[in-house]
């Protein structure tokens, strides 16, 4: 019996379990991602036009991603109740929007609509904010995976919430709505306590490696499962059964992690491995003041400045003893008095700065830019990817919701698993990978401004991936080049290059352009321009419903406007090859010695 209590206590505060817990939590996080599958009721119901979606878009990204106060809030609060704000916020926003929507209470104006999109999303900052600093907190040396895998599932969150929409089988479409308040909201509830630091850098296990393997390989055959079930759904008239036994297979696939937690705590050796146990005097513990590190730090701040450049081209043995020399010549200098240790006036790349201090290094902007350009061109794509669908003659735009929604957790899933691969074997800037993404996004938009055949497919496949490897990239790097200590502050700061980009390019160019051709479609209809077929369609439609705002229809609604992002991610290119160029230091400080 006490074997069992231990075995419970192990894994109550097991950091694959907080893990896996914020995995779940994720899943249900993105529900920014199903905007343009609840766009189209929102559009209809309202009477609104594509520059008034456009502004609840922006909305929308607003509340995804200024997460200032959750950062705040995830400091001052225990985690659980930073959840728990997000989830209040979330069903309330969410909710209220549901119920305009569905006629249930008066119409509102479009500026209390946007304020209640921007609530409702503005949970999901909460959500995110507290998975990541406390998975990165207990998983300090393995950053890239677990940004890439618990930002890939709020990437595939749009897919798995379509999926389980699939069983309500309601004809009214804005049932989506509903379903987007009140499910994300039980699951955190339920979930909200698992989920904080539970000193996981002294968990450090053997099977740690097969674990995250494990985790890879869920993450693959779920993204592959619902590739396929999508797929299927959209190609064959399926019986609600086999859709029901769809859903409920999805939900296995999700529960199947917490196999690790079980079996590390209740099967496996339960002693940490050696590694766990030696201590690292240059890094220390997440979450405790600096004061007891000062002396440390000033000391080894003066062995920079002091010791001779060829130590760094030492192996690591040797260097290390080389530099505690050099430290322990200075302790004993500055205790007699013979030297002066001097402060820095700030951190060098690779210590923890605060978020002023960040502000004032080129690095910081360059990282921060090149993502505005290609997250936000990739946003309004995500935004738009209804309209986009319609235009091109698609009636089922849930399709391609959901597959960019599963490409887009798969470019996260990649960009963590190969940017870790890129910093700690080759010592090699992480955001190179980042260029290599804004390439793919390039290809991407002009895929979509050509309008060829399989377009749709095509473009959702480059945008989503390129899209999603900026989520697992730039989190960690930033936590690479600036410190672990701020991380919640920065990582909010820098996520506010998402709305940045769609309030630009989506909701002023791509609004303006589509409403811009559909006012002229309008008036070439009304002066007899087009040809038989398409003006019986276009009577058709205005007889169905007159008060409707013009639409625009075939690839010139969105070409101008794709050219546009793909030449914006052109210089997001050249922008991430500057940040590579000047951290090369800094990744082969970090990296490249330690691995000799």
């Amino acid at each position: 019996m006490r074997r069992f209590q231990e075995s419970f206590g192990a894994f109550i505060n097991s950091r694959w379990l907080v893990f896996v817990a914020a995995m779940w939590v994720e899943s249900c996080a993105g529900v920014g991602y199903l905007f343009s599958s609840i766009s189209p009721v929102i559009k209809s119901n309202l009477n609104y036009n594509q520059r008034q979606i456009a502004s609840l878009g922006v909305a929308k990204d607003l509340g995804d991603s200024i997460g200032f106060l959750a950062g705040t809030f995830c400091e001052v609060l225990p985690l659980w109740g930073a959840l728990l704000i997000g989830a209040v916020q979330n069903f309330v926003g969410y909710g209220l929007v549901w119920l305009t929507v569905t006629g249930r209470t008066p119409a509102l104006p479009l500026w209390a609509m946007c304020i209640l999109i921007f609530v409702g999303t503005n949970g999901e900052t909460y959500f995110n904010t507290a998975a990541l600093v406390s998975c990165v907190q207990n998983f300090p040396k393995s950053r890239g995976p677990i940004v890439g895998i618990l930002k890939g599932f709020a990437g595939l969150s749009g897919a798995i919430l379509t999926q389980i929409y699939a069983i309500i089988n309601a004809p009214d479409h804005s049932a989506l709505i509903f379903m987007v308040a009140v499910g994300p909201t039980m699951v955190v509830i339920a979930l909200m306590f698992i989920i904080r630091p539970v000193g996981g850098h002294k968990q450090v296990r053997s099977s740690d490696g097969s674990s995250f393997t494990f985790v890879y390989s869920i993450c693959l055959l779920l993204a592959a499962y619902l590739m396929g079930v999508m797929l299927l759904e959209d190609l064959v008239d399926l019986s609600y059964t086999v859709i029901v036994i769809f859903t409920v297979l999805l939900f296995l696939l999700l529960l199947i992690p917490v196999i690790i937690p079980l079996l590390s705590s209740f099967y496996l050796d339960p002693s940490p491995s050696e590694e766990s146990l030696l201590s690292d005097p240059q890094k220390p513990e997440l979450g405790k003041s600096v004061q007891s590190t000062d002396v440390n730090e000033v000391v080894l701040s003066e062995v920079e400045d002091e010791k001779p450049k060829e130590v760094d081209f030492l192996p690591a043995s040797e260097r290390q003893k080389r530099i505690a020399q050099l430290q322990a010549k200075l302790f004993q200098a500055a205790a007699e008095g013979a030297v002066r240790v001097k402060r820095r006036k700030g951190p060098r790349r690779g210590e923890d700065f605060t978020l002023t201090q960040a502000l004032i290094k080129a690095d910081f902007w360059l990282m921060f830019f090149s993502f505005l350009l290609a997250s936000g061109s990739g946003l309004m794509v995500i935004d738009n990817l209804g309209q986009m669908s319609q235009s091109m003659g698609y009636d089922n735009t849930h399709i391609f919701v959901s597959m960019i929604s599963i490409w887009n957790f798969l470019g996260r899933i990649g960009g963590g698993y190969f940017s870790e691969i890129i910093a700690r074997d080759y010592a090699y800037p992480r955001p190179v990978l980042m260029a290599v993404a804004q390439v793919v996004m390039v290809v991407g938009h002009f895929f979509f401004a050509m309008a060829w055949p399989g377009t749709m497919h095509v473009g959702t496949l480059l945008i989503g991936l390129g899209y999603g490897v900026h989520w697992a990239v730039v989190p960690a790097a930033a936590s690479e080049l600036f410190g672990l200590r701020n991380f919640g502050a920065l990582y909010n700061f820098l996520t506010i290059a998402n709305p940045a980009g769609s309030l630009v390019f989506s909701g002023l160019i791509a609004s303006s352009i589509y409403d811009h051709e559909a006012e002229k479609q309008a008036h070439m209809h009304k002066h007899g321009r087009y040809s038989s077929s398409m003006l019986g369609r276009m009577l058709l439609d205005r007889l169905l419903d007159a008060d409707d705002p013009p639409q625009c229809e075939g690839a010139v609604c969105y070409f101008l406007t794709s050219l546009i992002m793909s030449g914006l991610c052109i210089v997001a290119v050249f922008l991430s090859l500057i940040l590579v160029h000047r951290t090369k230091i800094v990744y082969a400080h970090l990296y490249g010695k330690s691995q000799t």
